[in-house]
């Protein structure tokens, strides 16, 4: 008899649903993982609200996750059962020009797991051999859960360029802009500046090494970090919020010959920006899409201890508890960062 578990939906805004799935057979090159650990992302919050630009609803939610390996294609050489691994959740061709030289993140096609209906807010999860990697044995499930959102943050400091003894300001301190910031830090021993409206999560930044923390609601970020830099600016900055006002701040805040990497999604894709910056201060935009071989960096430094996800983490609920989590993420007075969804208590 075919096994049947259950899976997280969104089919209307604001609303999780669970919908029953039959598991398919294992491809030979394939292993089924027991999810452990899920969090729920951005975008998976963009989801939620029927906002996301490359979801359309009805759509399976949930890509950050951890679990143990329950079974193995035959053709399986990489993974045996009982490891414990993490997903990265990306889809390719691995055929088209992009693929072929190595950076499987530009695919023509690219996509992933949950945009092609299989979630991670669920019981079992199948993956390619080459998208699953076995977690450090210091490493519980639900750190193993962050490296997809680590690699993201890593891809995007490894694309900015920054290097030791520049300066940087990372705009939004969510989960993403926190993981930015202890990044750049490592990265350049310099000043990092964490702009953000929430107080919760500032002081959390700078628990996480952040050495300048701002209040946007209290004072313009762009004045404050020119008035701490001689009014020259910083060397990178990094838009981890998804809004215009905040990518322009991203922009203004850099100095001549400077940097911004954007990594929000923005629910609102069209922005007005102040264009003449770019050539008045030669300045760049970099965008930064997911990740590319940054899933095994991500493990080095966790294997090393060079970052600490845990105090990421704010929330833990249980799967029926879904909804809950979703709820508390859309209520910034709810001081979340990341919620962790224990699948075992489903």
């Amino acid at each position: 008899m075919s096994k049947t578990y259950p899976m997280a939906m969104i089919t209307t805004p604001g609303k999780v649903e669970f919908q029953t799935k039959t598991l398919p057979d294992l491809g030979a090159k394939e292993v089924l993982i027991q999810v452990k650990a899920a969090a729920i992302c951005g975008s998976d919050l963009h989801i939620f609200k029927g906002l996301h630009p490359s979801a359309t609803l009805p759509v399976s939610i949930g890509h950050e996750a951890a679990g143990q390996i329950i079974a193995i294609g035959e053709e399986v050489q990489k993974q045996k059962i009982g490891d414990r691994v993490t997903i990265e959740p990306v889809i390719t061709c691995g055929k088209c020009d992009f693929c072929l030289r190595g950076q499987y993140h530009l695919c023509v096609n690219v996509s992933f797991q949950y945009r092609k209906g299989q979630g991670a807010f669920a019981t079992y999860f199948i993956a390619p051999e080459e998208r699953v990697f076995k977690l450090p044995d210091h490493l519980s499930y639900e750190e193993g859960a962050l490296v997809e959102p680590l690699a993201v943050a890593l891809h995007a400091v490894k694309k900015s360029g920054i290097r030791l003894g520049q300066t940087c300001a990372v705009f939004g301190a969510g989960a993403i802009g926190l993981l930015v910031a202890m990044l750049a830090h490592r990265t350049t021993g310099s000043d990092v500046f964490v702009t953000d409206i929430n107080p919760f999560r500032l002081q959390r930044a700078q628990e996480l090494g952040s050495t300048k923390i701002i209040n946007s609601l209290e004072v313009n970020p762009v004045e404050r970090i020119m008035e701490k830099t001689g009014r020259m600016g910083v060397d990178r900055s990094f838009e981890a919020v998804g809004l215009e006002v905040t990518l322009i701040q991203a922009l203004k805040a850099l100095k001549k010959g400077g940097c911004a990497t954007l990594l929000g999604i923005f629910e609102k894709p069209d922005a007005v920006l102040p264009i003449n910056l770019f050539v008045q201060r030669e300045i760049n935009l970099a965008g930064s899409q997911g990740y590319c071989w940054d899933f095994q960096d991500s493990l080095t430094l966790l294997e090393n201890n060079v970052v600490d996800l845990k105090k990421l983490v704010t929330h833990r609920l249980n799967l029926v508890e879904l909804q809950q989590g979703f709820e508390i993420l859309v209520k910034p007075q709810n001081n979340a960062i990341k919620v962790v969804i224990n699948i075992d208590d489903a």
